[in-house]
């Protein structure tokens, strides 16, 4: 696997509904996080399931620290 991606059969996916309970955002938020690329997700039938490795990186790289000079 590239980049140290773990196999699909390994890959846990969220619902719209959890990403927003985890984020504490609603589903709207997500779904705009989705759709402008921020946030990786699959379609499946009408829905979209997002990865849960994808909501903690977003976070992680979302976050606003204090910077020490």
């Amino acid at each position: 696997m590239a980049g140290g991606e773990r196999p699909l059969n390994e890959v846990v996916f969220l619902t719209v509904a959890e990403v927003a309970s985890v984020m504490r955002v609603s589903k709207m938020t997500v779904y705009r996080l989705v759709h402008s690329g921020h946030l990786p997700a699959i379609r499946v039938g009408r829905s979209f399931r997002v990865p849960e490795q994808a909501v903690h990186e977003y976070l992680r790289e979302s976050y606003v620290g204090v910077e020490t000079a």
